[in-house]
């Protein structure tokens, strides 16, 4: 094992990039790597696919209880002990997930591999921020947002090819050895500062522990199964969302109240973080919502299958990446705030173009929305981010990123459940429009009927030509329904990009907060 007294401070910076880096990487990745593969798996287990959705909501349920308890966990374990634990329970647990012979398995391996990967992502993050000073966190956080960025739209072509050329137990399997290069290079170059490392008689928080759970879980149910079971027209929807409602209360108060409560609320009194936190939330929920959405339109109006339809999402990646260079070259040339809105106009731009498709477009029409897309979400998240906590201690960052993220990943299931909401209703809606011109008395739908009729008669008898034609027409009404609701969707992801940029102007320029720190 390395030397634990090493001064972190002679350690390289950059080198701490190496080990966050390669485990956030993982990590993000694991939780849409497996979307592609659920049909897969749920013929494999023989469920159903309502059911087979349990490995991905008990995973979200599993991280999400452990992400605001990161800074606990650091006080009892020290966070470089904490975070090669972290590494190493998700590794096992994804051979684990690998080697599931049943339904029940695999949900108890992703719970254990959920909260393993919990406490990955904000503490690399908290790491970064520390190791880097002010100056040239941004170059940091061009690092980091890149992967965050990258890993959700990479996981469903990676996790696509993978089952189409192998089996869907791979999916896990590539996490043993990134697992394991990340264990190794956390224990060569992370070292935790005095605030990072264990303390003694650190007190367990039971009841905010027992309210968060409750909390999440709860949340996370209604918001999976809230579309398929009509909301709140469902008793169980009414009471359930009561009761997480409930559990959220008891959890602030109790954090408020606690001396010893598992995550320090006060970190909101900081307006960058709160402000900063409240835009990526929203940003968070349009990235998700978008990223479930796109592949699910390619695959059911445009014909393209799983690998392909994820592959559609690759500008996405060429897009963030031609953002991370930029922001690294203009990072300390422009006002945060400015990248940030111009990043937040770009994804509304996007989004606006594919809410203008159609069944007959060309692949460019896909490609160029997605690269701007993810030209935005680059230069957007990166200083977004900084922004959010250039305002705070060091010793502050374990605890703020934990929060931070578990907001994100709230802001992420609201936004999937919202947008599938949006697809269902929207369809019933625009079918409901469309309808009241297939009549009788209108002459474009007489003539459509006729001339299908034409085409079938030939083979069949005037009555079956008749409701041949009939039935092409309704299957061409329900297509368009769906695509205007899909149109709907893309759109309302412009309005919210938009509509948070004015609060951009209540956050602290980052340059004087730069100078404060160094002062």
């Amino acid at each position: 094992m390395a030397d634990e007294n090493k001064d972190y401070k002679n350690i390289n910076p950059w080198l701490a990039c190496l080990p966050t880096m390669t485990a956030a990487f993982m990590f993000v990745l694991d939780a849409t790597i497996a979307n592609v593969a659920l049909p897969h798996m749920a013929g494999s287990f023989s469920v159903s696919r309502d059911e087979s959705m349990w490995i991905l909501t008990s995973y979200l349920i599993a991280s999400g209880i452990v992400i605001p308890m990161v800074d606990w966990f650091s006080k009892v374990m020290g966070r470089k002990t904490f975070f090669i634990a972290s590494i190493i329970m998700f590794t096992v647990a994804s051979l684990l997930c690998g080697m599931a012979q049943t339904m029940g398995q695999m949900v108890a391996f992703r719970i254990l591999q959920g909260f393993g990967g919990g406490g990955i992502l904000p503490i690399s993050q908290a790491i970064l921020l520390e190791n880097f000073k002010p100056t040239e966190r941004g170059k940091a956080m061009a690092m980091f947002g890149m992967i965050i960025v990258l890993a959700p739209i990479l996981g469903p072509v990676i996790g696509g090819w993978i089952t189409d050329n192998w089996t869907w137990p791979y999916i896990y399997y590539i996490n043993i050895p990134i697992g394991i290069l990340a264990w190794v290079l956390t224990d060569m170059f992370i070292f935790d500062p005095d605030y990072a490392k264990k303390q003694e008689n650190v007190k367990y928080d039971f009841p905010g522990f027992l309210f968060l759970s409750a909390w999440l879980i709860s949340l996370q149910v209604v918001l999976d199964k809230g579309n398929n079971a009509d909301w709140f027209n469902a008793p169980w929807i009414c009471w359930l969302s009561l009761f997480s409602v409930i559990s959220a209360v008891l959890f602030l108060v109790s954090q408020l109240k606690n001396k010893d409560s598992l995550v320090d609320l006060s970190i909101f009194q900081d307006k960058n973080y709160l402000v900063g936190t409240l835009v990526q939330i929203v940003m968070q929920a349009v990235l998700l919502a978008s990223v479930a959405i796109l592949p699910q339109f390619l695959q059911s109006l445009m014909g393209y299958d799983a690998y392909k339809s994820g592959l559609s999402m690759m500008p996405r990646g060429l897009g963030a990446l031609t953002a991370t260079v930029l922001y690294g070259s203009f990072a300390n040339k422009f006002d945060g705030r400015i990248l940030v809105a111009f990043g937040l106009s770009c994804i509304a731009t996007g989004c606006m173009m594919l809410g203008n498709l159609n069944l007959q477009i060309s692949s460019m029409s896909i490609m160029f929305p997605n690269f701007l897309f993810g030209l935005g979400l680059g230069l957007a998240m990166i200083p977004i981010i900084t922004l959010s906590m250039a305002t705070l201690r060091n010793d502050q960052m374990t605890n703020a990123t934990g929060l931070q993220n578990l907001l994100k990943n709230i802001g992420g299931a609201f936004g999937t459940s919202i947008v599938a909401t949006l697809i269902t209703r929207g369809a019933q809606k625009h079918q409901f429009m469309l309808i009241q011109h297939l009549t009788d008395t209108a002459a474009n739908y007489v003539e459509r009927v006729q001339a299908y009729t034409g085409a079938f008669i030939t083979n069949y008898d005037p009555v079956t030509a008749t409701y041949m034609a009939k039935g092409v027409i309704n299957r061409l009404l329900l297509q368009q329904a769906t695509l205007c609701a899909f149109i709907d969707a893309f759109r309302v992801f412009a309005i919210a990009a938009v509509a948070i940029i004015p609060l951009l102007f209540l956050l602290d320029n980052i340059k004087k907060d730069e100078q404060e720190h160094q002062a």
